[in-house]
C-alpha cells in the first residue's frame, strides 16, 4: 500500500483529536473534556491509546482473526509508517471488520468503545440484530482454526446481553492472561447462545411445518380426539405458568416444574419465540376471559417459521403494510381451505345418510327371512358404526349388553356382525370379520335387574382413554386412525417418563395399542405375549387402571368371542390367582365377573366358578375376597346349571361367615339378591333355600353349649335379605298378574312403603322391572287381600300356612335376656312387615302372634314360672311387629299390649324378663319414650301393688335413655308417688330406680329431690328393721356409687355405708347379718377405687371396713384376708399423707404392694364362693 494513502487503522475521529494528541504528549492521560474518559494507559484493552501513536495500539498482545496469516496487527504496523498524520473514523474500521467477518474483534471493539462511553450505532445496530447470526455464510480460516466449523452461524448475542454475566473488574494488570480470560468467556457465551438459536428455530420451524388441512383432516373424523398441542403453544404456556408460580411463592412447584422441561430456558421469553409477542400473564387472561371476546372469523391463529434467508438486517422494522399483506394472505387461504372441509363434511353428512338407509333396508331384509336353525339373529342388537370408521369399531360404550333384551324373548345364543361393506376399502389387504356368537343362558331376569347386577362391575368409558380403549380396530385402516389419535398423548409422556406417576400414565396409553395388536395379530404365541404384556403392565394398578384395563378386556372379549376368551384371556387370569400384590389379584377377581357374560356356558359355571370359589377361601386380602363375592354374584346372574346350586348355597354361607365387614356387605347387597333370583327361577326359593337357613337356625338354638350369637346373626341377616324377592315371587305368582294394566296412569310410589334398599338388586321395582309395574300390582295386591282372599294364591299361602308359623315357633325358643337375639328377630319381623304391608300384616302376621299370646291372667301358670309370655315373643311381637307402622291405632294397641303384658306377669308372679326386654328395645328409640312413660304410668295408678311394684322397676330401665326433661317432668312425680306408697314392697321397689337417676342426671335440684327421698328411707325411723329395704340401699350404693356425683357420694353414700356396717354388727340374726355383710362387701369394693379423701377415709371408710372385717371373721374368713388387706393399705396411705397429696386417688384394690398382702390375696381369692358378680366388682373401675 502506498504511503501516501489514508491509513485505514487510524483511530483518531477527526483531526482536531489528532491535535490534541500531539498537544497533551505521548505520557499524559486522555483529558476529561474530550468526552471519552478511559481507564489507565497500562490496560491494552482500553479503546484508545494515551502515550503512544494509534497505530501502536494494535500491536499490543491482544491479537484479532487474521486472514492466511495475515494480521491486523501486523497491518497496522505496516500502515504506521505511511502518513501517520492521516487518521480515519472508527466507524470505517467497524465497517472494514464486519465487512471481513471478524466478528469476535468487532465485538470486542464495540465492547471497549462501551467502556470508553463511545458507542458506535453500527456496531450497535450490527449486534442488536439477531438475524445477522443466522445467516449460513462461509467462514475465515481462523474461525476454522478456533472451533467453528465451516458455515456454522454465529451465535445471536442480542443487545450485548451475552455480556451481561462478564464482570470485568476482576481481571489483573496481566495482558495476557486477561486476553485469554476474555476470549474463553465470550467462546462459552456463543456456545450457549448458538444452542439458544437452534432451539428456537427448531420450534419455528416446526411451527411453520404443522399443515392446517392435515390437523383438520385427522381431528375432524373424530370430534372426541382434542388436537395436540403445538410445541410453540406448549413452550409458551410453560413459561406462563413458570411466571405465575414464581410470583404467587410456589417455589417447590415452580422448581419441579423447571425440571420436568428442562429444556426450556424460563428466565428469557426469547427462548419460546423470536416472532412471538409475549402474552399477559396467568391472572390477566383470566380476568379478561369474561369480557367481550372477538369473532373467529376476525382472528386467525398463524405460526410462522422463518428461514436464515428471510432476515433482513433490521427485520423489525419492516412496513406495516407488508406484514398486513401478508397476514390477509394467510387468512385467504385459511378461508379456502374452510370451503374444502366444509364440501368435505357435506360430502360425509351425504355418505352417513346413505348408509343408514341401507342399514334400515337389510335390517328390513333380514327381518322377513326364517332364522337359522341353529342360532337367531337380531339385526336390532347391532351397535351403530360410525361412517367415518367405515363399521370397524365396536364400541361396548353405545351398545347395550348382549344379555339387555325383553325377558319373555330368550334365544340361545346372539350374533354381532357389522352391516356389509359399500364403500371402497382404501387397502386391499382388509379381512371381513366373522360374526361373533355369545352364549346366552335361558334366564328370565328383568333387564333392570341385569342392568344393576352388572353395574358392579367397575369398567370405564366416560374419558377419552376409556373411550378409545372400549373400540377395537378390526381393519388397517382403522389402526391407522387408533394410532393417530393414541401416539400424540403417548409420545409426551414418553419423553417426560422420569417419574412413576407418569410411567403409570404412559402404561395406561399404551392399552389401546396392545388390545388392538392382540386382537388382530395372526399368531397366537404373540397374541399371548400382548395379553401377558396387558395383565403386567402396571405392577400394582390402582382402581382407575384397573377399569381401564378391565374395559378393555371386556372390548376384546366382545370383539373375539368366547372361543378366544376362553383360550387367551382366562389364563391370565388363572397366572395371577396368586400374585404377591393383592392389586393383581384384585385385577383377576374383577376380570371374572367382567368376561362373565362373554365366556361358553360350561366355563363360566365350572372353571371361574371354582377359581372365585378358590379365592374366596383362600385369599388374605378383604378387597379381593369383596370383588371375589360380587364376581360370583355375576356368575349367579348368567348361571343356568341346576346342579350348581348346593354350591352358590354353601358360597353364601362362606361369605357370611367372612370376618371383614367388607365382604359382608357385598354378600347382602350383591350376592344374595342374584342368588336368590336363579333359585326362583328353580323354584327353590320357597322349597329349598329359606327352609335351610330356618333349619341351621333351629340347630343352633338347640345347641347345649349355649347359642353362638353370630352366627345367629349372619343366618337372620341372609333371610333378611331374602325378604324382597319372596315378595317379588308373590306379586308375580298372584291371580291378578294377567290384570295388570301398565298403558293407564299409576300413582306413584310412597316412599316409606319399603324400607329402604341397601343396595339396588334390594329394590323390589328393580326386581319386578320398573316402578311402574310395581305400582301397579301393588294396587292389586293390596285389593286382592281386602276383598278377594288368597285362595289359589300358593306362594303367599307358603307365607301364611308354613313360614309365619315356623318362625314364631322359633322366637319361642330364643333366650329373653339375649338382647342381640331379640334384637336381631325384631329386625326380620319388622322388614318383613313393611314389606308385605299393612294389610297383610294386620290380617295375617298379627293374628297368628295374637292366637299364641292370648293374653289373660289364666294363660300364665303360676306354679310352673313359664308360659308363652315369658319367652321372646313378647318383645319381638312388640318391638318387631306392633312397631311397623307407627299411626294412631297402631300405637294404642302396642301400648295395650304391654300394659296386659306387664299386668299379666305381675299378678302371676312370673319373671318380668320377657316386659324388660320389650322396654330396652323399645327405650333405645326416643319416639318411643311417651309411650314407654304411658305404659309405667297405668302401672304406678294400678289397684294391684304387685304392678306398681313392677312399674316401679321399670323406671330403672327407661331412665338412662330419657332427657332429664321428661325425667323431671313425668319420672320423678311417678317415683315419688311410688315411694309414699303404702305397701313397703312398692316402696323398696322405686329405690334402684332413685339410684339410676342419681347415677345419670346432673341437674342440682333433680338430686336434691331424691337424695331426700333416700336419705327418708335411711333415717326414718318405720325402717330401721326392714332388712329387705337396707339391702335394696346397699346393692344401689354399690352399683351407682362409683358413677355418681362425687359430692353425693362423699356426703351421703360413704357415711350411711359405715353407718349400715355398724348396726350390721350388732344384727341378731345371723342370715340377715351374713346377708348385709356380703352386700357391705361388693359395695365397699367398688367404692374402692374411687378418689376418697384423707378426712373420709378415717372417719368413715376405714372404720366401716374395720366393722365390715370383725363380722367376716366369723361368718366369711376368706372375705375377711381381703378386708385385712384393704384395710392395711388404706392405713398406710393415711401415715404417708405426703405421697397420698402426690398421687392424688386412692386406689385401694388396684395397689396392694405388699409381697404377703399379694400372696394372701391371691391364694384366698380362688376359695370364695360368693357369685361371680360380686368378685367382678372387687375390680371395677370408674367408667
Amino acid at each position: 500500500m502506498a504511503t501516501g494513502n489514508v491509513n485505514p487503522f487510524n483511530l483518531s475521529d477527526s483531526e482536531d483529536e489528532a491535535e490534541q494528541r500531539q498537544e497533551d504528549g505521548v505520557d499524559t492521560e486522555r483529558s476529561p473534556s474530550d468526552g471519552a474518559p478511559g481507564p489507565p494507559s497500562n490496560n491494552p484493552f482500553s479503546p484508545q491509546a494515551d502515550a503512544e501513536h494509534p497505530a501502536l495500539l494494535l500491536s499490543s498482545t491482544r491479537t484479532s482473526p487474521s486472514v492466511e496469516g495475515i494480521s491486523v496487527a501486523a497491518a497496522a504496523a505496516t500502515m504506521a509508517g505511511g502518513l501517520a498524520e492521516t487518521r480515519v473514523s472508527v466507524d470505517v474500521i467497524a465497517a472494514q471488520l464486519i465487512r471481513d467477518q471478524y466478528i469476535l474483534t468487532a465485538l470486542e471493539f464495540h465492547t471497549e468503545l462501551l467502556e470508553a462511553g463511545r458507542e458506535l450505532p453500527r456496531l450497535r445496530d450490527y449486534f442488536s440484530n439477531p438475524g445477522n447470526f443466522e445467516r449460513q455464510s462461509g467462514t475465515p480460516p481462523a474461525c476454522k482454526d478456533q472451533g467453528l466449523g465451516p458455515g456454522g452461524p454465529l451465535n445471536r448475542a442480542g443487545s450485548i446481553s451475552t455480556l451481561d454475566s462478564l464482570d470485568f473488574a476482576r481481571y489483573s494488570d496481566d495482558g495476557n492472561r486477561e486476553s485469554d480470560e476474555r476470549v474463553a468467556v465470550l467462546e462459552f457465551e456463543l456456545r450457549k447462545a448458538k444452542e439458544t438459536i437452534q432451539a428456537l428455530r427448531a420450534n419455528l420451524t416446526q411451527a411453520a411445518e404443522s399443515d392446517t388441512r392435515e390437523r383438520s383432516k385427522n381431528y375432524n373424523s373424530n370430534p372426541e380426539i382434542q388436537e395436540p398441542i403445538r410445541p410453540l403453544e406448549k413452550r409458551a404456556l410453560n413459561f406462563l405458568v413458570n411466571e405465575y408460580l414464581l410470583k404467587n411463592e410456589y417455589k417447590l412447584s415452580a422448581i419441579t416444574f423447571s425440571d420436568e422441561n428442562d429444556d426450556q430456558d424460563f428466565e428469557l421469553w426469547d427462548d419460546v419465540g423470536l416472532n412471538i409477542p409475549k402474552p399477559p400473564d396467568l391472572l390477566q387472561i383470566y380476568r379478561n376471559c369474561g369480557s367481550a371476546l372477538p369473532s373467529p372469523r376476525d382472528t386467525v391463529d398463524v405460526a410462522v417459521g422463518v428461514e436464515s434467508g428471510e432476515l433482513t438486517g433490521n427485520y423489525i422494522t419492516q412496513k406495516p403494510d407488508l406484514l398486513q399483506k401478508q397476514q390477509m394472505e394467510v387468512v385467504e387461504e385459511l378461508e379456502y381451505q374452510i370451503s374444502l372441509l366444509n364440501k368435505e363434511k357435506q360430502s360425509l353428512a351425504d355418505q352417513i345418510k346413505k348408509l343408514q338407509s341401507e342399514i334400515q333396508s337389510l335390517r328390513r331384509t333380514v327381518s322377513t327371512h326364517p332364522p337359522d336353525q341353529s342360532s337367531e339373529t337380531h339385526p336390532s342388537s347391532i351397535p351403530p358404526q360410525s361412517p367415518h370408521d367405515n363399521g370397524q369399531y365396536l364400541d361396548v360404550r353405545g351398545a347395550s349388553e348382549p344379555n339387555s333384551r325383553p325377558a319373555e324373548s330368550n334365544p340361545p345364543t346372539q350374533t354381532v356382525s357389522p352391516p356389509p361393506q359399500t364403500i371402497t376399502q382404501p387397502h386391499a389387504k382388509l379381512k371381513s370379520r366373522e360374526s361373533v356368537v355369545f352364549d346366552q343362558p335361558n334366564r328370565k331376569l328383568s333387564p333392570a335387574f341385569q342392568q344393576a347386577l352388572l353395574s358392579f362391575c367397575k369398567m370405564s368409558a366416560d374419558s377419552r382413554l376409556g373411550a378409545e380403549v372400549s373400540r377395537i380396530a378390526d381393519s388397517e385402516e382403522s389402526v391407522m386412525l387408533m394410532l393417530g389419535r393414541c401416539l400424540p398423548h403417548i409420545v409426551p409422556n414418553v419423553l417426560l417418563a422420569k417419574r412413576e406417576r407418569m410411567v403409570a400414565h404412559l402404561c395406561q396409553e399404551l392399552i389401546p395399542l396392545i388390545l388392538c395388536t392382540a386382537c388382530l395379530h395372526p399368531e397366537p404365541k404373540e397374541r399371548d405375549q400382548l395379553l401377558h404384556i396387558l395383565f403386567n403392565l402396571i405392577k400394582r394398578p390402582d382402581d382407575e387402571q384397573r377399569q381401564m384395563i378391565l374395559t378393555g378386556c371386556v372390548a376384546f372379549a366382545r370383539h373375539v368371542g368366547p372361543t378366544r376368551v376362553e383360550a387367551e384371556l382366562l389364563p391370565q387370569c388363572w397366572e395371577q390367582i396368586n400374585h404377591k400384590y393383592p392389586e393383581r389379584r384384585l385385577l383377576v377377581a374383577e376380570a371374572c365377573g367382567a368376561l362373565a357374560p362373554y365366556l361358553p356356558k360350561e366355563i363360566r359355571s365350572s372353571l371361574v366358578l371354582s377359581m372365585l370359589q378358590q379365592m374366596l377361601a383362600e385369599d388374605k386380602a378383604d378387597m379381593v375376597r369383596e370383588a371375589v363375592v360380587k364376581s360370583l354374584a355375576i356368575i349367579m346372574g348368567y348361571i343356568n346349571d341346576p346342579d350348581k346350586y348346593p354350591q352358590g348355597f354353601e358360597l353364601m354361607l362362606l361369605s357370611l361367615g367372612d370376618p371383614s365387614e367388607r365382604v359382608v356387605s357385598a354378600i347382602h347387597q350383591v350376592f344374595i339378591p342374584a342368588f336368590a333370583a336363579w333359585t326362583i327361577e328353580l323354584g327353590n326359593l320357597q322349597t329349598t333355600l329359606i327352609p335351610s337357613l330356618l333349619a341351621r337356625i333351629e340347630t343352633l338354638l338347640k345347641n347345649e353349649h349355649g347359642l353362638d350369637e353370630h352366627k345367629l346373626h349372619m343366618l337372620l341377616s341372609a333371610l333378611q335379605s331374602l325378604i324382597p324377592p319372596l315378595f317379588s315371587v308373590v306379586l308375580q305368582n298372584a291371580p291378578f298378574t294377567h290384570r295388570v294394566n301398565l298403558q293407564g296412569h299409576t300413582p306413584p310410589i310412597e316412599v316409606t312403603r319399603f324400607p329402604r334398599p341397601a343396595s339396588p338388586l334390594q329394590d323390589v321395582a328393580t326386581i319386578v322391572g320398573s316402578r311402574e309395574t310395581l305400582s301397579a300390582l301393588l294396587i292389586l295386591y293390596d285389593y286382592q287381600l281386602e276383598h278377594e282372599g288368597t285362595t289359589g294364591w300358593d306362594s303367599l299361602l307358603w307365607v301364611v300356612n308354613q313360614l309365619l308359623p315356623q318362625l314364631i315357633d322359633i322366637v319361642g325358643r330364643v333366650n329373653v335376656t339375649s338382647t342381640t337375639c331379640v334384637h336381631e328377630f325384631s329386625r326380620f319381623f319388622w322388614r318383613l312387615c313393611r314389606t308385605f304391608g299393612k294389610i297383610f300384616t294386620n290380617t295375617k302376621v298379627k293374628p297368628q302372634f295374637q292366637e299364641i299370646l292370648r293374653l289373660s291372667e289364666e294363660n300364665v301358670d303360676a306354679l310352673t314360672g313359664n308360659g308363652i309370655l315369658t319367652k321372646a315373643t313378647v318383645p319381638i311381637y312388640a318391638t318387631g311387629v306392633l312397631t311397623s307402622y307407627n299411626q294412631e291405632e297402631d300405637r294404642k294397641l302396642l301400648v295395650g299390649f304391654l300394659e296386659d303384658v306387664m299386668t299379666t306377669l305381675s299378678l302371676s308372679h312370673a319373671p318380668l324378663d320377657s316386659l324388660k326386654a320389650s322396654f330396652v328395645e323399645l327405650g333405645a328409640n326416643p319416639v318411643y319414650h311417651e309411650l314407654l312413660l304411658t305404659v309405667l304410668w297405668y302401672g304406678v295408678v294400678h289397684t294391684s301393688a304387685l304392678v306398681r311394684c313392677t312399674a316401679a322397676r321399670m323406671f330403672e330401665l327407661l331412665v338412662k335413655g330419657v332427657n332429664e326433661t321428661l325425667v323431671a317432668q313425668r319420672v320423678v312425680p311417678a317415683l315419688i308417688t311410688l315411694s309414699s306408697d303404702p305397701e313397703i314392697s312398692v316402696r323398696i321397689s322405686t329405690i334402684p330406680a332413685f339410684g339410676t337417676i342419681m347415677e345419670t342426671v346432673t341437674q342440682k335440684e333433680l338430686l336434691e329431690r331424691v337424695k331426700m327421698q333416700l336419705a327418708s328411707f335411711l333415717e326414718d325411723p318405720q325402717y330401721q328393721d326392714q332388712h329387705s329395704l337396707h339391702m335394696e340401699i346397699i346393692r344401689t350404693f354399690g352399683r351407682v356409687g362409683p358413677n355418681a356425683e362425687p359430692r353425693f357420694r362423699d356426703e351421703f353414700v360413704l357415711p350411711h355405708l359405715h353407718k349400715l356396717a355398724l348396726g350390721n354388727n350388732v344384727q341378731p340374726s345371723e342370715s340377715k347379718r351374713i346377708d348385709i355383710a356380703t352386700q357391705l362387701f361388693e359395695a365397699y369394693s367398688a367404692l374402692s377405687c374411687c378418689f376418697i379423701s384423707e378426712e373420709l377415709m378415717v372417719t368413715h371408710f376405714l372404720p366401716g371396713l374395720r366393722c365390715l372385717r370383725a363380722d367376716m371373721e366369723q361368718l366369711s374368713p376368706e372375705h375377711e384376708v381381703i378386708l385385712s388387706s384393704m384395710i392395711k393399705e388404706g392405713e398406710t396411705k393415711v401415715e404417708n399423707r405426703g405421697i397420698g397429696q402426690a398421687e392424688g386417688s386412692v386406689s385401694i384394690a388396684a395397689s396392694l404392694v405388699g409381697e404377703d398382702a399379694k400372696t394372701k390375696f391371691l391364694s384366698k381369692m380362688g376359695q370364695l364362693t360368693t357369685s361371680g358378680a360380686m368378685l367382678a366388682n372387687v375390680f371395677q373401675r370408674k367408667k
